[in-house]
């Protein structure tokens, strides 16, 4: 640690300690605990058989909604979506009167640990698969410093110094540009994190892979089984190299589909339509799934949470009683009740919130989905049923073993409490 470098720092009102070693914090999107332990159990995860055992390894709880962005974001700035947010992928902008992607950094209202440790003079590495997270991970950060790096392997064919703070990724990890529907999406994270570990040096790095194969291929498939073996390998080489590793997801992964394979679909559009007399487009009520996003083709924007905005002189304690009577509703809730139970951004939410049970997902209208992408019964996730994910260390951590986690306290056991 330099002499110039505070011993700790704080972000969003949580202390952490400047890292003692090279730190490598890790999302393995959509990974339930079942895929690792499946991968081990088939003699295909040596790495993270011996974290777990010698290591550390418990589960924590995501943030609901259980996707991707909220997830991630409260990952990276330790707090929830009601601090910083971010609580999906999309969402409803009231002033405005549209439907808006929640991917640019202006929507994130809280700093992230990165870049608070990088102002206090850290070098850190973020590399995200989807160039969707990496404008909000890297938001303010100043790759002009030489102490930051951050891209993602989407486009690691454009990556630059200027906006980057580093060149040619591509020649640094021997590997082509992957395709966005692909295992190699994630298999380029964690081959750049290897290289930058002994080229860049960072303090602090975190990488974040993505989903494709969990939403493909249910835990102790072969497919799931390979992905979590190559993981497992890059897994090692950072270890190998001296880093600390700790280890979380952002969701988990169910099925959701009928026994005939087809998915299993509760369109709440439709429901409104009908149950109002009139389409949105007609003043009705407005269904808004933030799971939606520019990569539909492996879940077909089916999730198991979503947001309904409500025309003016609607009773939503009627709508509350006819959603609650639907057999699949998990839970249906006012926005005021939703934002305090679920730690929610309220001007970022519906009047009402609605979450399906673990095999069934929310639609808009049946005509609105296109799931001609979808090659495999739907995997997907979105409710309280895919929150368990697992945090596993490659080294002790002093916490009691029965203490609660959520998955925004990986950056404060890596930081402060591995030993």
């Amino acid at each position: 640690m330099s002499e110039r470098m505070p011993a700790a720092v704080t972000c969003n009102g949580r202390e952490y300690r400047f890292p003692a070693r090279p730190t490598v914090v890790v999302c393995i999107d959509g990974s339930e605990p079942g895929y690792i332990e499946a991968a081990i159990a088939a003699g295909l995860a040596p790495n993270f058989d011996r974290f777990m055992q010698t290591g550390d390894h418990r589960t924590a709880l995501s943030v609901i909604p259980s996707f991707t962005n909220p997830n991630n974001m409260s990952i990276i700035t330790g707090r929830p979506p009601a601090i910083h947010g971010i609580a999906g992928n999309y969402f409803f902008d009231r002033e405005a009167g549209e439907e808006v992607m929640m991917n640019d950094a202006r929507f994130l209202r809280a700093p992230t640990i990165p870049k608070t440790l990088h102002d206090a003079g850290a070098r850190v590495a973020i590399v995200t698969a989807k160039d969707k997270l990496r404008t909000l991970l890297c938001k303010d950060l100043d790759f002009a410093t030489g102490r930051a790096v951050g891209f993602s392997s989407e486009k690691a064919d454009r990556v630059t110094k200027a906006e980057n703070g580093i060149h040619d990724v591509l020649a640094m990890t021997g590997l082509p540009v992957p395709e966005v529907y692909s295992s190699d999406l994630s298999e380029f994270v964690f081959a750049a994190g290897v290289q930058l570990l002994e080229r860049f040096v960072p303090d602090l790095m975190y990488l974040s892979t993505t989903d494709y194969i969990q939403h493909k291929a249910a835990p102790g498939s072969d497919i799931a089984n390979a992905f979590y073996a190559m993981m497992d390998g890059y897994l090692g080489a950072m270890d190998a190299a001296g880093a600390t590793l700790v280890l979380t997801a952002d969701h988990g992964m169910n099925d959701k589909h009928r026994a005939d394979g087809s998915p299993d679909v509760i369109y709440l559009q439709d429901l409104f339509d009908q149950w109002l007399g009139r389409t949105h487009e007609e003043g009705g009520a407005r269904v808004i799934l933030p799971i939606t996003d520019p990569y539909v083709a492996h879940h077909g924007a089916l999730g198991s949470f979503a947001t309904v905005y409500l025309p003016s002189r609607t009773d939503p304690d009627a709508m509350l009683a006819r959603l609650t009577a639907i057999d699949g509703i998990d839970r249906a809730l006012s926005a005021a009740e939703a934002c305090q139970t679920f730690e929610l951004p309220p001007d970022r939410m519906g009047d009402i919130v609605v979450l399906s049970g673990r095999h069934k997902v929310l639609g808009t209208s049946r005509s609105r989905h296109d799931l001609s992408g979808l090659a495999e019964p739907l995997r997907s996730h979105g409710g309280l049923t895919e929150q368990v994910v697992p945090m596993i260390s490659n080294r002790r951590v002093n916490l009691p073993t029965d203490q609660a986690l959520r998955n925004f306290d990986v950056f404060d056991i890596a930081l402060n409490h591995v030993a």
